[in-house]
């Protein structure tokens, strides 16, 4: 019988909190979850859950108050700090503010573990610090002070800084707070390059759900009982998201992750039509309300796409043609009377 390897990062019983004099507060109870090399994994979970101190436990920053972090199937306890950190990357939150520091400088700090009694680095750091500006898009910033940076560069320089160390695990706390539309997107392809390029395994805290579902490998969800952990679709089929907008006023698509504002329900809606114009005449009548269903009823749309575009609404006996989604939703919705 063939012997399974270990996986390569794995949480056996991890329980993580803090320590203070003789208190002891232990934040969840025990962990249990692993991620594979070339997985980006996303940590996910309510504020105050426990994400950042999770990941510091993983990095051996702060140690855990029982069972164990393994890197494949060995116990990260036995390792010095600079084993872990020859292993194990770890980008927090926090800004770096150094005023006089070049991002040559800060992508040079990554190789600290490998440097020798007194501080110098070899040709091989030196050229680990070259590839990591190169992969990472920053030849051309690399004398650039970090303060001049926009947030976007700034975190590109942080996960140069890792790359340079080239660890096996990746964490990353955050990464993508902060930041516009664009950049957000750089950074999630950088990771991704990581992960599936490099072989390393990618693990981030994010509040963005949508993102983390459609870019993830893997999703690990914190909860008040422990962690669920499986592909984003495996979560989405077991509503294992729901307890996150408890309370709310919030629903989460299932069809594409989107979190949503519960509308007042209207009733179901049949939509005859295909391809994207389908799917977005969907996604528009249910932001108004309506559960779209198999079977016909009334109201019912259809979409006409030969010569142009054209919705043709049944609703309580008349006939709408409409030119738009948004005069179909109108319609819909009550906002205006028109004729058949």
């Amino acid at each position: 019988m063939n012997k399974k390897t270990p996986a390569l990062l794995s949480l056996v019983a991890l329980d993580i909190g803090f320590i203070s004099g003789r208190k002891i507060t232990s934040l969840l109870p025990s962990i249990c979850a692993s991620a594979e090399a070339g997985e980006m994994v996303a940590l996910i979970g309510r504020n105050g859950i426990g994400k950042s101190t999770l990941l510091r436990t993983i990095a051996g920053l702060q140690p855990p108050l029982g069972g164990t972090v393994n890197i494949l199937g060995s116990d990260t306890s036995t390792y010095s700090r600079k084993h872990i950190a020859r292993e194990v990357g770890y980008i927090s939150t926090e800004v770096v503010r150094a005023g006089d520091m070049r991002v040559y400088d800060l992508v040079t700090l990554g190789r600290y573990p490998y440097t020798n009694w007194f501080g110098m680095i070899d040709e091989t750091s030196r050229s680990a610090i070259d590839e990591a500006i190169a992969r990472a898009g920053l030849n051309a910033l690399k004398d650039r002070l970090i303060i001049e940076l926009s947030d976007g560069e700034r975190q590109r320089a942080m996960i140069a800084m890792a790359l340079a160390r080239d660890t096996t695990i990746v964490l990353m706390d955050e990464p993508t707070a902060f930041l516009d539309v664009g950049s957000r997107f750089e950074i999630m392809s950088l990771m991704h390059k990581i992960a599936v390029d490099r072989g390393k395994t990618v693990v981030f805290s994010t509040h963005d759900l949508h993102s983390a579902i459609n870019q993830a490998d893997k999703i690990w969800l914190m909860t008040e009982g422990g962690i669920h952990e499986g592909a984003p679709e495996d979560l989405l089929l077991h509503n294992s998201f729901d307890h996150l907008l408890e309370n709310s006023n919030l629903k989460i698509n299932k069809y594409d992750g989107e979190i949503q504002l519960r509308r007042e329900a209207k009733g179901k809606i049949f939509i005859s039509g295909k391809g994207f114009e389908k799917y977005c005449t969907e996604k528009a009548v249910i932001r108004a309300g309506y559960e779209t269903t198999g079977t016909p009823t009334d109201p019912a749309v259809e979409i006409l796409t030969e010569n142009k575009h054209a919705w043709i609404l049944k609703k309580n006996g008349r006939v709408y043609e409409c030119d738009s989604i948004y005069d179909l939703v109108k319609i819909l919705s009550d906002k205006i009377n028109l004729t058949s």
